[in-house]
């Protein structure tokens, strides 16, 4: 019988959750929606699922099947590195590079999922709850890609509360609160994931099979 490994399908599960979860938080609790803000959440959110994932890469994925985390790791470090300068945090940046990091996050994702379902269709055996998962937030990460490309980055609304006073919404306030939306749902998704009961072991020869990829990208959850 394999050794089981200390670095499992449910800790990459629940870490992303966590960050997700953190990030999640932080745009709910502030005020302030604006550029400077959402890429600085998102810059932390990126890099740290980057991280995850390049630890995955050598202690969860198998030989063969680690390009999914290789390239989610490249693509949440390059965008998380361009929102986390502080003279770029600017509203178009953060549209193209969230947006960025959604598409190819998630579609990185998305097809790692569908491989890894095919492979085990193909063995005669059910899809893992790694692969479920992978489709699920490389879907997610698209989605957020899409939400953001129908915000127009000059949106501005001006309304009147009663008693409170006039404000501005902006399409900046939108596609922050969107991005706090995509990392809530990532974040409760993944959450359940990583704290459901597992099922008897099964030979597995890919990553998807013995891990989450986000991202989502995979985080494109990262994405996705």
């Amino acid at each position: 019988m394999p050794a089981t490994r200390t670095f499992q399908l449910r800790h990459v599960q629940l870490a992303r959750a966590l960050f997700a979860a953190v990030a999640a938080l932080m745009i709910t609790f502030t005020a302030d929606h604006s550029a400077t803000i959402g890429l600085s959440v998102f810059s932390g959110f990126a890099l740290v699922t980057g991280l995850i994932f390049a630890i995955s890469a050598w202690l969860v994925a198998t030989p063969g099947w680690r390009w999914p985390y290789v390239l989610m790791t490249v693509i949440a470090g390059l965008t998380g590195m361009a929102g986390g300068v502080p003279a770029w945090r600017t509203t178009p940046l953060f549209f193209v590079v969230v947006i960025a990091w959604g598409v190819l996050g998630g579609t990185v994702e998305l097809i790692a999922g569908i491989r890894g379902r095919r492979v085990a269709r193909a063995e005669g055996r059910a899809p893992s709850e790694g692969t479920r998962d992978a489709i699920l937030i490389g879907s997610l990460g698209l989605l957020l890609a899409v939400a953001l490309l129908c915000v127009p980055t000059g949106y501005a609304l001006n309304y009147t509360i009663a008693e409170a006073g006039t404000f501005t919404l902006t399409g900046i306030t939108l596609a922050v609160g969107i991005f706090g939306a995509y990392a809530a749902i990532v974040a409760v998704f993944l959450g359940i994931a990583g704290l459901s009961p597992r099922g008897s072991a099964r030979p597995a020869n890919s990553a998807i099979d013995t891990a989450a990829v986000s991202p989502t990208p995979a985080e494109n959850e990262g994405s996705a």
